[in-house]
């Protein structure tokens, strides 16, 4: 292990560096935010364009970051994205890039995403009935979803994958759906385990799909589990049907898997974040602005993933939600 790596006190090194570029959104999931919204991030607060490089560049350079995720909020909404996709490709060593959207806005983005160098793209998507759509979302936009898909496919930017939530009594009954309509279209489908990240604080561990469940709704098809490693993957991948797509399930509830974490997390405020539900977070936003050198920031962020705990503590009876909610810390 480097010296120099995003080391913590249990042997995990961080090398997958998520960076949330804003903290709004265009949807209204009611899992994860209230229909009013939240109350936004001052602009003067949100990092620039040229701070959200630098710090990813110190991470690349100095701290072993080999894959950067752009997340939200909705990255999209940030005007400056595909520059900052393209200056991140600069970077040498030149790390994968990806990204998390919703995919409101990917069908006129992605060839340029595409272009500037962008690896691939998750979208997430939690059904294929506009009706559905529109009661998770509160928003009709179910074709500009499935249009951004389609451009984001034609745009190279594969495997698509998918990312579903199912809420029980609203969508656990279309999951068969959605992944043959998966499997048809040629993207890789996950389903993911709520987690205790809404705004809200509405999440009940009673409500939650478990991986479980998720397995007897699919017991339609027939489930492989898929021979490569895992590593570090926060999804377990079975090849459906005997392949070649595969099915994957993010259990980070049930079956938790932060023995094996790689990752690290930079708010659109320029705060590390060890851990996705971390209630403590590191400022490198202030050395930023205040005229620290790379080496400085690069220390900080060491000391700030040296206190990473060894686990999420969801299964803790005294588990406390992290005070921002997830469209605040990016996924």
């Amino acid at each position: 292990m480097s010296t120099d790596a995003l080391a913590d006190g249990f042997g995990r090194v961080a090398t997958d560096l998520r960076v949330s570029l804003t903290d709004r959104c265009n949807l209204r999931c009611n899992y994860c935010m209230p229909a009013e919204g939240l109350d936004w991030l001052p602009n003067a607060e949100v990092l620039t364009d040229d701070e959200v490089i630098r710090l990813v560049r110190i991470g690349v350079e100095q701290l072993g970051i080999e894959e950067v995720r752009f997340t939200g909020g909705e990255p999209l909404l940030r005007k400056g994205l595909v520059d900052l996709v393209r200056r991140t490709k600069e970077l040498a060593p030149t790390p994968e890039v990806s990204l998390t959207t919703n995919g409101l806005g990917l069908q006129r983005t992605a060839h340029a995403l595409a272009e500037a160098g962008l690896d691939r793209v998750n979208v997430s998507l939690d059904t294929i009935r506009p009706d559905t759509f529109a009661t998770i979302t509160l928003r009709d936009r179910l074709a500009d979803v499935l249009a951004g898909l389609a451009a984001a496919n034609d745009a190279g930017l594969a495997p698509v994958k998918v990312n579903a939530v199912l809420l029980r009594g609203v969508n656990d009954d279309q999951a068969p759906e959605l992944l043959q309509w998966c499997l048809d279209q040629g993207y890789e489908l996950r389903f993911i385990e709520q987690m205790p990240l809404d705004a809200q604080h509405d999440w009940s561990r009673t409500e939650m799909i478990t991986a479980e469940e998720i397995f007897d709704l699919l017991s339609g098809f027939d489930l492989t589990p898929a021979e490569e490693a895992r590593g570090s993957a926060p999804a377990e991948k079975f090849v459906v049907n005997g392949g070649p797509t595969t099915v994957g399930v993010i259990a980070s509830v049930t079956r938790p898997f932060c023995g094996d974490c790689d990752r690290v997390r930079l708010t659109a405020d320029g705060q590390v974040r060890n851990c996705l539900f971390a209630r403590e977070e590191s400022d490198l936003r202030t050395p930023l602005r205040s005229g620290a050198s790379d080496e400085l920031i690069a220390q900080r962020w060491r000391l700030a993933m040296a206190t990473k705990l060894p686990g999420h503590g969801i299964n803790d009876p005294l588990f406390l939600q992290p005070t921002r909610p997830m469209s605040a810390i990016g996924g």
